[in-house]
């Protein structure tokens, strides 16, 4: 194989450890990877290949996009994943990096590596482990390997990911729906490298600027219009730009790789990848005092909540959203509804396995006393108790309908729904956010008869409930938890500073290219 074609039929290996670290949050151990899934060799295949793969959306999507458009030897090694969680066990990321290791040297000559990783990523002993995969990938497969990788758009991006590959390939939309658009994208480009039709150039600048993840909505406001205009420059430059790819950062991650970046690779030409990458930074930096944003005190939402005059309503419990580390567990917000008398409440999703076994032993119909977060927990799990009736219980596996997990297998566990006066809890055994309609219907619950809902979701929810709540319905509730927006409540240890809007008197001069 030279730099520019590969061989009739590719030898393209598949590797990817997927985590989403909040450095406040647990340490993410095997167990928790293995309760989303960790799978080696075929079984990364036939999970790709899966009507409703349980795996993320690009990883089947580059796999069915590779096997649709010509033929190509793939060699699965080891796809990881876990739900958002806390950093990752150094020990544990030392052992998926030997397996790694082992599976490349195994697999001889290679023509190309795909890497399906998060990108905010932290180890318990280091901050860039998503940089220590993509640069193994590139030290055994070699220079003339192509190394294409996908991202979320909330990865921290560091230089060595960008050095060590050919391709960075991030998502565009938040809430997250093209993961599939992107697993596809990844694929095509790599056919055209195959086919000496690129020989990509990346440049990458990372802004200080560090915003919640609530300021990342790509419908609308500075982030989206970053996004925007970088593809709408892509198009207006007839083709020489492959990619174009703008990542908000995960600011929980607390890490010296965190900072808005952009990163654009060129089909041949360093200079107008750089070119494009300044203007785009330039642009958003100009921009960055829209990337704050008000939330909605917990008293004013329990008014609203109460008030039976006005439609019906959704609540972000944004403190404590388990898409970005959250526990899943406190009960501020539950409580606070309870308290006040609120009525027609439905509200998701609680991750309390002891508490699901206990509706399950009882039935439906029985009542209980719910007791919430009866074992170990964080200073923000507050044990909340009340009376209330199992109205509905469920195994927990579904196909998700909307948004972010349409079309992919969920996994609960056992759940429950309990009925605690005027408000309907969810209580699940597999730590999620409540981003689908399914947390509900599965229940039997109708979402259209409820006067307010409230997710513990950041903003994934937006387009699994938009049929319900328009965005003039949607509330970002001010509630405690290891995600809250505001981020003056948070301390900050790795995090370069001075960044925006951490500090306000930041300063950044562009590259000298």
């Amino acid at each position: 194989m030279t730099a520019k074609t590969a061989a009739a039929t590719p030898r393209v290996a598949i590797i990817g450890v997927w985590l989403e670290s909040n450095r406040q949050a647990p340490v993410a151990k095997e167990a928790d990877f293995k309760s989303f899934y960790q799978l080696e060799g075929p079984a990364i295949l036939d999970a790709a290949r899966a009507k409703n793969p349980f795996i993320i959306g690009e990883a089947a999507g580059f796999v069915k996009t590779m096997d649709a458009t010509g033929p190509w030897e793939p060699i699965p090694i080891l796809l990881a994943a876990c739900h958002p969680h806390g950093p990752v066990d150094g020990a544990l990321m030392d052992t998926y990096l030997a397996k790694i290791r082992a599976g490349l040297e195994a697999a001889g000559p290679l023509d190309a590596v795909y890497v399906a990783n998060h990108g905010a990523m932290i180890a318990t002993n280091r901050d860039d482990p998503d940089g220590e995969v993509i640069a193994l990938a590139r030290e055994i497969a070699g220079k003339s390997a192509r190394i294409v990788v996908t991202l979320d758009l909330h990865g921290n991006i560091s230089e060595r990911m960008v050095d060590n590959c050919d391709l960075i390939v991030g998502y565009r939309t938040n809430p997250h729906v093209d993961y599939i658009e992107r697993g596809e994208e990844a694929a095509l480009a790599m056919r055209l490298m195959f086919a000496g039709l690129a020989d990509p150039k990346s440049a990458f600048i990372r802004l200080p600027l560090t915003p919640a993840s609530v300021s990342l909505l790509t419908a609308n406001g500075p982030y989206g219009d970053m996004i925007d205009y970088g593809n709408r420059r892509r198009a207006e430059l007839a083709g020489d730009i492959l990619n174009v790819s703008i990542f908000g950062g995960f600011v929980f991650s607390d890490s010296e790789k965190n900072g808005v970046g952009i990163v654009v690779t060129a089909r041949h030409d360093g200079a107008r990848a750089r070119m494009l990458a300044r203007e785009i930074a330039e642009r958003g930096w100009k921009d960055k005092a829209r990337w704050k944003k008000k939330l909605t005190p917990l008293s004013e939402a329990v008014e609203i909540a109460r008030n039976r005059e006005r439609k019906p309503v959704i609540f972000s419990d944004s403190g404590d959203n388990p898409g970005g580390g959250g526990t899943g567990r406190t009960t501020e917000l539950l409580s606070a509804l309870v308290w006040a008398g609120a009525e027609d409440i439905l509200i998701g999703s609680f991750f309390d396995p002891p508490l699901a076994a206990v509706a399950h032993k009882a039935g439906v119909g029985a009542k209980i006393r719910a007791h919430f977060n009866t074992g170990p927990g964080l200073p923000c799990d507050a044990p909340f108790e009340a009376d209330a009736e199992v109205v509905a219980l469920h195994h927990g596996t579904f196909v998700g309908r909307l948004g972010y997990a349409q079309g992919r297998t969920l996994k609960l566990g056992p759940s429950a729904a309990l009925k605690i006066g005027g408000v309907t809890a969810i209580v699940i055994s597999d730590r999620s956010q409540t981003a689908d309609p399914g947390f509900f219907e599965i229940f039997g619950l109708d979402i259209g008869k409820a006067h307010t809902v409230a997710v513990k979701s950041r903003g994934h929810f937006r387009a699994g409930f938009i049929p319900w709540f328009s965005p003039d319905r949607v509330y970002e509730v001010d509630t405690e938890g290891l995600t809250s927006p505001v981020l003056e409540r948070h301390q900050w240890r790795r995090i370069p500073r001075p960044s925006y809007p951490l500090d306000e008197d930041v300063t950044w001069t562009p590259p000298a290219w």
